[in-house]
């Protein structure tokens, strides 16, 4: 467990993608522990939204073919991209784990989508930082490719998928320190009158 404080975690926190991972694996109790913090998230009306598919081995290496597939087959001649069909197979391959990040709808409608989406956007940050604090690498993609994978997942009714949470080990040489924010001053009217 490290040290740093809940400020500085956040100011720390980047996105480090599958292809600054190593090959040491990201154990069951890692990700037993940040599903366990996504949980923790806050949810209007305890509607806790959240749901996580778990892919590891054979079965995120089955996504990548099904995603790669997908893209071929969704993609015009003219704008497909060799390129990016490597690297969707390669970011699935060189993931320790892949969480899928999906949304189960409260089935009697008791508050606004936008917010069932947004209890689901801070379980994410949970396990971002979570992540952050233990030094495991980690990245939010939501492609387009995520509206075809009721042909990859049995999703519940009102259930769909929001991204993928890749996971990996890195080697701290691969953090990127470079980001930045603007002063928050510039965000932010007071209003005491």
């Amino acid at each position: 467990m490290t040290n740093l404080d809940i400020n500085e975690i956040i100011k720390v926190r980047r996105s480090i993608f599958p292809a600054q991972y190593n090959d040491k694996p990201v154990s069951k109790a890692f990700i037993e522990m940040l599903l366990e913090n996504a949980n923790w998230a806050p949810t209007h009306r305890l509607t806790e939204p959240w749901r996580f598919k778990i892919l590891q081995g054979d079965a995120k290496n089955r996504l990548g073919v099904f995603l790669s597939n997908t893209y071929t087959d969704i993609t015009s001649d003219e704008d497909f991209s060799p390129f990016k069909h490597k690297k969707i197979l390669n970011n699935c391959k060189a993931a320790s784990a892949i969480v899928a990040i999906c949304m189960q709808r409260d089935p009697k409608a008791r508050i606004p989508e936008w917010e069932e989406i947004a209890s689901t956007a801070m379980a994410v940050q949970n396990m971002w930082l979570t992540c952050t604090a233990h030094k495991v690498g980690c990245y939010w993609s939501s492609p387009k490719l995520i509206n075809y994978l009721d042909d990859f997942f049995d999703f519940e009714e009102g259930e769909r998928c929001l991204g993928f949470f890749y996971l990996g080990n890195y080697d701290e040489k691969e953090e990127n320190e470079n980001s930045k924010r603007t002063p928050i001053a510039n965000k932010t009217i007071w209003l005491d009158e």
